[in-house]
């Protein structure tokens, strides 16, 4: 499909704004089937629109057959300008409320998996104060990994997220929540489990694989300083767990979610005078343009609900 003076693009109507909603569901579902349910509509009728989108730009958003769905060169830059488009959008929605002082509308977050166990947070406290505050408010929910999580609040598809700091962004600000203690495990059907710490020494425990996590983060970065064998790697914690309950791979583990394993007598921490860290969670929120009322309001509450438990 090639661009010709007729596909240059004029003033955007509410049948683009809907077909490039339609666009970033397929995109984000990872194609037109899983797109179906999200979007409440048949695949042959997504199928059209995505083509009624392709004629209005001019050009070929993506390859669908039996190898699957694929963004185009030209489709990876459409998504993320529609990115930045609803964001502005949304934005500016939020901005008019502010005028009126309502607090309505949608709140969309995105927090980083396994903290709902943390004793130290209070995610759920100030939900529920947020809850409170601003009942007409629509909530939307996202567990992510951290990079997806920093990507998204910059390019506006979250207005919050809840990560592990491990280096600041110029994009972002940052608000201290709570911590959560880390720990290095091993499964019971490794070499080390039967072993006691006192007779271990740190680089008896360096001689064996290590699963890490495979972005950037403090478990990326502890592994690097202590230079420990990275032979698999994880992009979330549940799937660290399966590695070291495998018996080949020793990981690092946040306390809570590790504890069920050790008290069921599957895995174990070593030396834990040695190979434990904290990992400081944050809320990040994007620099500029300033929160609107909405997600303000609740970055206040998560700071209050925090503040609280920390000085109980």
């Amino acid at each position: 499909m090639k661009q010709n003076s007729r596909n240059i693009l004029g003033q955007l109507s509410d049948i683009d704004l809907r077909l490039l909603r339609v666009f970033k569901a397929v995109v984000e579902a990872g194609g037109l089937s899983a797109a179906e349910l999200e979007l409440n509509v048949g695949r042959s009728t997504i199928s059209r629109q995505l083509k009624d989108l392709e004629q209005r730009l001019g050009m070929n958003l993506a390859r669908r057959g039996r190898a699957g769905f694929a963004l185009t060169d030209e489709g990876s830059h459409i998504y993320r300008a529609t990115l930045n488009l609803l964001g502005s959008m949304e934005a500016f929605r939020a901005e008019v409320n502010d005028l009126h002082r309502s607090l309505t509308g949608k709140l969309s977050l995105a927090l980083f998996d396994k903290t709902a166990g943390n004793p130290n947070q209070a995610i759920d406290l100030a939900l529920a104060e947020f809850d409170k505050q601003a009942p007409a408010v629509a909530l939307e929910v996202h567990v992510e990994p951290l990079n997806v999580i920093e990507k998204g609040v910059m390019d506006g598809r979250f207005a919050l997220g809840i990560i592990p700091a491990h280096r600041d962004s110029p994009s972002l600000s940052y608000t201290p929540l709570f911590v959560e203690p880390m720990y290095l495990y091993c499964g019971k059907n490794h070499p080390l489990f039967g072993l006691d710490d006192t007779v271990l020494s740190p680089a008896d425990v360096l001689q064996y694989k290590y699963a890490g996590l495979g972005y950037h983060s403090p478990n990326m970065e502890v592994g690097r300083r202590l230079q420990m064998q990275r032979s698999a790697t994880a992009y979330d914690q549940e799937a660290i767990v399966h590695l070291v309950l495998s018996g080949c791979y020793l990981a690092y583990l946040p306390e809570h979610y590790a504890q069920q394993w050790v008290a069921a007598g599957s895995m174990r921490p070593l030396l834990v005078e040695h190979f434990h860290y904290l990992c400081e969670f944050m809320a990040i929120s994007r620099r500029s343009p300033k929160p609107a009322r909405v997600p303000q309001r609740f970055l206040d509450c998560l700071a209050q609900a925090h503040n609280n438990k920390s000085q109980r």
